[in-house]
């Protein structure tokens, strides 16, 4: 297919971009650069051609001549979608919605959508949620994957395939560093302070998929028949890697030498805990994650040390919310997080 991969300048499009053109794709980016720049070390590739473009600025014109859009630009950070939500909505939900109608408008047959399991919020009980599980989406950044999910079903008919994939929370290393989420978070301040500090109390479950796994997620929901996949939700990630976030500390702790576990409580109990069945991406597309948490904390650990990770690029350059503040006070960006 000839795919538009939205959001390939950052974290998981940096990873996604040479993943879908291995998998036989032609890849064009669409991104408005803001993390563009965020780069631990040097890019492993180039990054493929791309549309320099806001988000809630595409045009029709743009989107003619695909055969798929890959949607994965968002603002994706708890904190920041709290501190701006309507930003976060404009972008997150209206703007990804009307990217949706544009594509429809402009004959795109495929429109794979990077959802996520926050949508399932606070759960109760020890069972695992399926797609088919009540939605408690307790942010702005997951009421607003709620909201495009609703349109994308809405949208969907014989000739336009929208599929949802909701994806776990992301780990692993990419050229272009998320430090703001979870294992990754840990890992950085495990190698630079020896110190895995949990500030929640450690109970709140949680499930994690890998960067390379989410890419060939998407891979598989390009290629499943469409009367399979047509407004469709499906899970992405494994059950192996559901863990509470104790258990994900002490696998950072395991491959960082000399690091010590510090469970502070500070923060209270997370109320977003919940543990995922990811059966149905396994029936209908074939998908199956490869990696588990431990792989990635020592993938994390070494390239981390070999890229030579300073304090001061984890604290600002690889979290979003530093970035986007740091961007606003030099006046590249305005108070709508438009580049200027």
């Amino acid at each position: 297919m000839r795919v538009l991969l939205t959001g390939h300048q950052g974290y998981l499009g940096t990873v996604m971009a040479p993943i879908l053109a291995t998998a036989g794709h032609e890849v064009t980016g669409l991104d408005s650069g803001l993390f563009a720049e965020c780069v631990l070390g040097s890019l492993d590739t180039p990054d493929v051609d791309g549309l320099s473009t806001d988000l809630r600025d595409v045009t029709v014109e743009q989107l003619a001549g695909f055969d798929a859009v890959v949607h994965m630009a968002a603002l994706s950070n708890d904190p920041l979608g709290s501190l701006a939500p309507e930003i976060t909505y404009d972008i997150n939900h209206h703007a990804s919605s009307r990217l949706a109608r544009l594509a429809k408008e402009a004959g795109v047959s495929r429109f794979v959508y990077a959802s996520t399991c926050s949508v399932y919020g606070a759960q109760s009980g020890d069972d695992l949620v399926d797609e088919e599980a009540p939605l408690k989406p307790v942010t702005p950044y997951a009421i607003s994957k709620v909201r495009v999910e609703d349109d994308l079903a809405d949208l969907a008919d014989s000739d336009f395939v929208p599929v949802s994939m909701r994806n776990a929370t992301a780990f692993g290393f990419s050229p272009r560093l998320r430090a703001d989420i979870v294992l990754n978070n840990l890992v950085g301040h495990a190698v630079l302070s020896n110190e895995v500090k949990v500030l929640s109390d450690g109970t709140p479950w949680r499930p994690l998929a890998h960067a390379d796994d989410i890419a060939g997620a998407v891979v598989a929901a390009l290629a499943a028949p469409a009367d399979v996949v047509r407004a469709r939700a499906y899970n992405v990630g494994t059950e192996r890697n559901n863990r509470m976030v104790s258990e994900i500390a002490q696998a950072v702790v395991d491959a960082v030498p000399g690091s010590v576990l510090n469970i502070t409580g500070e923060a209270g109990n997370d109320p977003r805990s919940y543990r995922v069945d990811f059966s149905r991406a396994r029936k209908e597309l074939g998908f199956e994650a490869q990696w588990s948490i431990p792989d990635g904390a020592n993938q994390l650990a070494t390239e981390y040390r070999s890229r030579g990770l300073t304090r001061d690029a984890f604290d600002n350059r690889f979290t979003r919310l530093a970035v986007l503040s740091a961007r606003q006070r030099a006046g590249e960006l305005d108070e709508s997080m438009h580049v200027v």
